[in-house]
Parts: C-alpha cells; structure tokens; sequence
C-alpha cells in the first residue's frame, strides 16, 4: 500500500477559497454533494473536510497528520501543533482576520471598561477571557452557537470575527476594539513531522501553497525593444527586479520579462511604451516560487 499523507482542510467559509489556493498550486480538487473527503490528484495526499474551530485538535490527536486553520482556534483550543507555516488568505481578502468587540449603534458603551459587569457572547471564549483579563475588565464570557449579531442587543456586547466589516455595519453594530487579529496557519502533527516521508509532502505542499499565494496578485511582464533603449526600459524597472534579457534574431533587438505586482505593472506599461518598448503584454501566475 502506497504512502499518503491525511491533511484537513477547513469547511465553511473558508472553503472555497482553499479550494482555490489548491488549484493555483497545480492541484486538481473535487468534492461530491454531500461528501466531505475531496478528492486530489494526487495518490500520496488523503483529504478530509472539518470545522476551522475543531481541526487543530484533530491534528494534534493524529486524525489527520496536517490542516490547514486559522491562528485563532489554534490558540483557542491550546492545541500542541507544530505551524509549518502561514498562509495570508480568508474568505473574501488577503488581510488578516480580526476578531471586534462590538456593540448595538445605540449602547452607552464607549470604551472596554464600560463593559465592567456585562455578559458578552463570543465563539472565541478562551481567547476573549485573556482579553478581558488583560484589561483588567470583569465580565461573563458565554459561548455563542452562531448568529451572535443577532445577541448583541441581548446581550452587553459580542466578540465577532470580520474581515470587512460589512456584517456588523449591516446589523447597527459599531466596533469598541480589536480582541485579536488571526491568520490562516498549515499545521502538523508533532509525530507526523519525524515521519521523513509525511515531512517531505508536508513541506513540498507549504512551498506549493505559500508559491500560489505568492503568485496571486502578480503576473508575468513581457516586451520586445531595441538595444539602443534596453538601459532606459531597465531604469523604469524596480530596482530590486532582475528580469530576463533574451537576444532575438534580429541583433538588434531583445526581448525583456520580469515578474511584477499587477499593480506595479499596470502602472508601468504606458511608460514602457513610451521608452521603446514594443509588444508588451502581461500573463498571469499560478505560483511564483522565490
């Protein structure tokens, strides 16, 4: 029987866009209606889907070898994992997650210390006690099973994860402070890493990834020029960018390519034009690996 390496990947909201992130790093991943083992196309990778909140605990018991969840509910469930490392992506951005203590437009509250005496209602307990603790502000940290906008004026306040805040504005909440900012995090089980072969895949797949995420927001820059204007068209470029110069058939000519943020090149293909260069088009990456 082959080798292969169990990984957990997150269900919900983070779903789609690790689904994603696979596919950017040359993975082909499919999931049937209903079913919660993905398949990869590749023998030596076992997939199975869990909730963020409980995966990391599932790596630590060796249910799975490695998952990939959030800094959060790593810190929240005390989970002993090894974090391999961290992967910049959520639901709908490339920013961090952060976890707001928030309450109704219309309460009194100004600041964390008017909470003194309040029940708040959070998924994140653990994590929101050392918070308040910290403040060394008094209050009742209760579990929420969901819909915790909803408590906010049931309650004295919530602790909600957002990453635009378009939720909470939508429900007249206003944010008080940030409680803790996550980001999503590959993680091993401790045995799974003295395993070489388990290491090796784990490490290849965080090279992979961490290259897909790289290769996100950037793309391939491509133009023709004459020798004559190759210094000019090289100053434009960013000095820390050292792109590839190849001799065309027609001496006099070359072809230049660099990788670019998309931002950066956009920016910069008008002047180009105007410098000399000729045939200028851009590409998008998959992965780009440093």
């Amino acid at each position: 029987m082959e080798q292969a390496l169990k990984i957990g990947l997150p269900k919900g909201s983070l779903q789609e866009s690790t689904f994603d992130l696979f596919r950017r790093a040359g993975f082909q991943i499919q999931l049937s209606a209903r079913s919660y083992f993905p398949l990869l196309d590749d023998p030596e990778l076992e997939a199975v889907l869990f909730r963020a909140q409980e995966l990391s605990q599932y790596v630590e018991d060796g249910v799975v070898d490695a998952g990939i969840t959030g800094e959060d509910w790593i810190r929240e469930n005390k989970s002993d994992v090894l974090e391999v490392c961290e992967l910049i992506y959520s639901k709908s951005t490339s920013q961090p997650a952060r976890w707001v203590l928030a309450v109704p437009n219309e309460s009194a509250v100004a600041k964390v210390e008017d909470l003194e005496g309040g029940i708040i209602a959070t998924e994140l307990v653990n994590v929101t006690k050392e918070y308040f603790a910290r403040k060394k502000v008094k209050v009742k940290v209760e579990f929420s099973w969901g819909a915790t906008e909803v408590k906010a004026r049931l309650l004295d306040g919530i602790v909600e994860i957002t990453e635009t805040g378009s939720s909470l504005r939508a429900n007249n909440l206003r944010i008080i402070d940030t409680v803790t900012t996550s980001t999503t995090r590959l993680v091993a089980n401790r045995a799974a890493w003295g395993d070489a072969f388990k290491r090796e895949k784990i490490e290849g797949l965080a090279l992979l990834l961490q290259g897909a995420l790289e290769g996100r927001e950037k793309v391939g820059l491509k133009m023709n020029l004459p020798l004559s204007k190759l210094d000019g068209v090289l100053r434009l470029l960013p000095a820390e960018k050292s792109p590839t110069v190849n001799y065309l058939a027609d001496k006099e000519y070359a072809a230049l390519e660099v990788v670019l943020p998309e931002r950066a090149a956009r920016d910069l293909v008008p002047r180009l034009k105007k410098a000399g260069a000729s045939g200028i088009f851009t590409y998008p990456l998959n992965t780009v690996i440093p």
